[in-house]
């Protein structure tokens, strides 16, 4: 598969969240409705955006946009809400939860077995991301972290039955 490359010492290691890669629904502008705050958002990368403010008429012209681009866009151009550094990773913990529960997403998650997941880009977001071989890669563990509990639990759910 395109994205997927492998080390010295054969660690699978997908770092394109792309449609030509095969790993679009990796990304947080995929098309998956997730809930923030009781309201439906059309991706991931909305309702973080709009997550950055507690004004309700801000995030609700973010999550009207179609485009997640003009969504992040607009998300960065706001004040953001004054404990934003604090809760920022358990916000985006709590979407990838949520959109990993869609019956759809979670096989395709579960299906990148023990891969390294590499936000790999291009636009210097080296909190979320890597670029140019360097950064924290955030969203990476917390999608690995996400497909480590949904094993966890698919696990139990087999023992159960037994």
């Amino acid at each position: 598969m395109k994205g997927m490359v492998r080390s010295s010492q054969e660690q699978k290691v997908i770092d394109r969240f792309t449609r030509e890669a095969g790993f679009e629904f990796l990304s947080n502008f995929y098309s998956s409705t997730v809930r923030f705050e009781g309201v439906l958002y059309p991706t991931v990368e909305h309702a973080y955006q709009a997550s950055k403010t507690k004004d309700p008429k801000i995030r609700e012209l973010i999550r009207k946009n179609k485009d997640p681009s003009v969504a992040k866009q607009l998300g960065q151009g706001i004040i953001f809400r004054e404990d934003w550094q604090e809760v920022k990773l358990e916000i985006m913990r709590s979407l990838i939860k949520e959109k990993f529960e869609n019956p759809f997403l979670r096989p395709k998650l579960l299906a990148t077995e023990d891969a390294v997941l590499i936000l790999n880009n291009k636009w210097n977001d080296r909190f979320w991301g890597v670029c140019r071989g360097s950064g924290e890669n955030w969203l990476g563990k917390i999608l690995m972290e996400e497909r480590e509990r949904i094993k966890k639990e698919v696990e139990r759910e087999a023992l159960q039955k037994e």
